[in-house]
């Protein structure tokens, strides 16, 4: 199973993202997280040790030029780049979980993540799933993966959406492009929601209600700013949540 999980910036994408992870390993899952969001938090929040020697992907430039196949002085990148390796060399592993990150573009003048996302693409593509495993994409927030393609392959797409107007109009433009790019499914899920007036708001502004909702929990906010590893049963509701995503995943 492949899930990308996106939205509007600032909306909880990372913490929902870590909690299903947790949540589908203790169902049994081996669980790979790729991390592609240019600003990427997801080693931290689920307490990765030395994080600064995680090599992101977007760091080998090089390689990637090659694996990619752009032609000198082209803007064209080769469709089908060579990735079979790229999950030894990349990937690092704590307590079960798998993670590996795309990287970000570090100077202001970085230009485009084409090369990054072409190799990202075909390594979604070619992968081959047991019904044991299941790869989890942060993606970044905003709407650009989608006109990039980079997503294509999976087989779930979450959009994360907090009870605001303006979450509500990204989500929602993240819907129509999902679905223009044939994505299999697509559902909402609700971040940072205190009660039922705030169900009833997402209700009555998406194309379909969420499939869950998550607290605007006080214990995770703690643990984000104390800079400790996600515990998904610190906030009972929030891990009912992560459990209502996985009872829908096997519905």
């Amino acid at each position: 199973m492949k899930i990308a999980i996106a939205g509007k910036g600032g909306v909880g994408k990372t913490t929902i993202m870590a909690l299903i992870a947790k949540e589908l390993q203790r169902a049994g899952k081996e669980v790979l997280i790729i991390d592609a969001d240019p600003s990427p938090h997801m080693a931290q929040t689920l307490g990765f040790d030395n994080i600064d020697e995680i090599t992101p992907i977007a760091d080998m430039a090089a390689l990637l030029g090659e694996r990619a196949g752009k032609v000198a002085g082209s803007p064209f990148y080769n469709i089908n780049p060579q990735v079979d390796d790229l999950l030894a060399d990349f990937m690092v592993e704590k307590d079960g979980l798998r993670l590996m990150v795309l990287g970000a573009i570090q100077t202001a003048e970085g230009g485009c993540a084409c090369p990054e996302n072409t190799v990202l693409k075909r390594l979604l593509t070619k992968l081959l799933l047991s019904p044991s495993q299941a790869i989890l994409l942060d993606m970044e927030a905003g709407v650009e993966h989608l006109g990039r393609g980079t997503i294509v392959s999976v087989d779930e797409l979450f959009i994360v959406v907090i009870p605001s107007n303006s979450s509500i109009r990204t989500a929602q433009k993240v819907y129509e492009l999902a679905q223009q790019a044939d994505i299999k499914d697509i559902s909402f899920v609700g971040n940072l929601v205190e009660d039922e007036d705030d169900r009833s708001f997402l209700k009555e502004g998406l194309a379909k209600a969420p499939v869950a909702y998550f607290p605007n929990s006080q214990v995770i906010r703690q643990q984000e700013r104390q800079g400790t590893p996600m515990e998904i049963d610190a906030d009972p509701q929030a891990s009912q949540a992560a459990q209502d995503v996985l009872d829908y995943l096997s519905t």
